[in-house]
This record gives structure tokens, C-alpha cells and sequence, in this order.
């Protein structure tokens, strides 16, 4: 099952890297916040129909009202931040940056969870760190505000992925998926006058893509870690680098160089290493980034661990 599990993430994948390539060519003429504005609330029916089949007894009240609301804000941020990265840089370069979301959760579980992270995972942080700065090359190229955005998502992705690790147990799951829609769709709305353009047929059909894709990519992962070990799924995300490289060249005429490479192969590995020692038990009491399934740069709120019924039955066991 893990075979067929690795095949269903690597083609959800596939259809994530589209949706991030429809992104880029959209954002030409869109600004990023608009692009999250819709592409959520066209989400919004898709996630309903899976919110209403929670059957867990309860309110809409969160349990945690303040942590809640940072994570809200968090995955607020996280579309916005990367749809802008991946307007205004490469392709391959933006996901090497944002590939640095396990390095940062490692990271964040220390406070947050109070996670003991030893010194094999400490010195995969500082691997994959050595990676992020290979990638961006401060002082030898010029670092802009997609750099920043690129950067912002993966804090934003990290952080709200150690907060939903610390509430899963304790909140409904249409709590942790309703709050941030609805958040996303407030902060995009308050910056929407003054970035709004009105939208011709094709970039509303793009919009419509983002948002089925979006979806479409997520069930798929969800099929995956419900039938596979999530420690086989998980690096799939790194697939990711492939497509883009191959996107890029052929659609954006982007030519990958040799340090980016570099940096992405330090990154990945890091993120790898760390995933394959939370899953063999190397100290982690609450294997944060093992736990992180899918990725949170999708507009619209969707997140794999809230879809699957195992992962909180985990939760409440331990």
C-alpha cells in the first residue's frame, strides 16, 4: 500500500505544481491578494460539504480561542505571501525557500510544544539553514520582497502547523478549518480596494482552477496518508522541484542554476533526515513535522491532517 500510497502524493503533487504554475501566469495581471480573495471563497463550497459531515458533538466556539485566532492569521498570510513569491521569482527558487517549512517547525515545537529536539535533528536544522542561504546568496545577488514572501510563507506554514499539532486533540476539526477561511477571506477582503482589477474570462477561469486543484490535489494526499505511512508520503513534497524545473524551462524560460541546486539538495535532505527520525522515534514526543501532512500555501483553508480521522485518533492516544 505504500507503493500506491507514494504514487497518489506524487500525482497530488503534480497538480499542486500546476496550480502553483496557473498561479504565476494569473498574477501577471492579479494581484496576489485578489487571486487568495477568490480562489477562497470558490473553495469555500467544495470545504463546506466536507465540514458538515464532522459529526463531532460540540459549538463553533473555539476551546482556544487565542491560539485559534494566530493560526487563523497565520494561514491568512501563508497564500497571499506565496502566490507573490511565485510571481515575481522562479519557480524553483521559491519552493527551495519554502521547503524550509520542517526546519522551521522542528524549530517552533521547541516553545510551542515543548518538543525535545536532540542534536541529530539540531544539526539537520543547521544543514538545511546552510541550504536557505546558499539558495539566496546574500551579498552576491540582490534579495527582494519575493525572497521576504517566500521566507514569511514558510514561518506562516511552520507556525500554524505547530499550533494545529498543539489544538488537534482539544478542537473540533470544523473549528480548525472554519476559522481560517473565514479569516482568510476577511484580511484578503480589507487589502481587496486597493488591489482589486476587474477580471477578464481567462483569469477567471484560472481562479477556478486554483481552487479545484487546490482541492483535488488535497483529497488525493488525503487518500495517500490514510492508506500509506506518512513517513513515505511526506518527502514526496519534494517532487515538487522537479516539476518546477521542468515548468519553468519550458513555460517562464527559467534556467535553474547550479546553487540553487546546491541549496534545494541541502534542504530536502535536512527535511528528509528529520522526517525519517521522527518516524523511527528519534526523541520526538509529539513528532510535529511527521504530523504535517499536505502543505498550507493553498488558498481556501484546506489542510490533510483535519481530513484525516486516524491522524486524531493519534492525537487523543498520546
Amino acid at each position: 500500500m505504500n507503493i500506491k500510497a507514494a504514487i497518489l502524493a506524487l500525482i497530488a503533487y503534480a497538480i499542486f505544481s500546476t496550480h502553483d504554475v496557473v498561479v504565476k501566469f494569473v498574477s501577471a495581471e492579479v494581484s496576489a491578494f485578489q487571486i487568495v480573495f477568490f480562489s477562497s471563497l470558490l473553495s469555500f463550497p467544495l470545504l463546506t460539504m466536507l465540514m458538515v459531515r464532522d459529526a463531532t458533538p460540540g459549538t463553533l466556539r473555539p476551546k482556544h480561542p487565542i491560539w485559534t485566532a494566530l493560526r487563523s492569521l497565520s494561514m491568512s498570510v501563508v497564500p497571499a505571501s506565496a502566490f507573490y513569491a511565485f510571481s515575481v521569482l522562479p519557480l524553483a527558487q521559491t519552493y527551495a525557500l519554502l521547503f524550509a517549512t520542517p526546519l522551521l517547525i522542528t524549530i517552533l515545537s521547541i516553545p510551542v510544544l515543548g518538543e525535545r529536539v536532540g542534536l541529530p535533528r539540531l544539526g539537520a536544522v543547521l544543514v538545511g539553514f546552510a541550504g536557505v542561504m546558499v539558495v539566496l546568496r546574500p551579498g552576491e545577488t540582490q534579495l527582494g520582497l519575493g525572497h521576504a514572501a517566500a521566507l514569511l510563507a514558510a514561518l506562516g506554514s511552520a507556525f500554524q502547523s505547530v499550533i494545529l499539532r498543539k489544538l488537534s486533540s482539544v478542537e473540533r476539526r470544523v473549528v480548525l478549518m472554519l476559522f481560517p477561511m473565514l479569516t482568510t477571506v476577511v484580511v484578503m477582503g480589507l487589502a481587496l480596494p486597493f488591489v482589486y482589477v476587474p477580471l477578464t474570462a481567462p483569469e477567471l477561469s484560472g481562479l477556478t482552477i486554483i481552487a479545484v486543484f487546490g482541492f483535488c490535489a488535497t483529497l488525493l494526499l488525503v487518500n495517500a496518508y490514510s492508506i500509506g505511512e506518512a513517513a513515505i508520503v511526506a518527502p514526496m513534497q519534494y517532487s515538487q522541484i522537479i516539476w518546477a524545473t521542468i515548468f519553468g524551462l519550458i513555460l517562464f524560460d527559467e534556467k535553474i542554476d547550479l546553487l540553487t541546486l546546491v541549496g534545494a539538495g541541502l534542504i530536502i535532505a535536512s527535511g528528509v533526515f528529520i522526517v525519517l527520525r521522527e518516524a523511527r522515534g528519534g526523541q520526538s514526543n509529539n513528532t510535529p513535522v511527521l504530523r504535517t501532512r499536505g502543505r498550507a500555501v493553498t488558498s481556501g483553508g484546506l489542510n490533510v491532517s483535519l481530513f484525516l480521522k486516524r491522524n486524531a485518533a493519534e492525537d487523543h492516544t498520546e
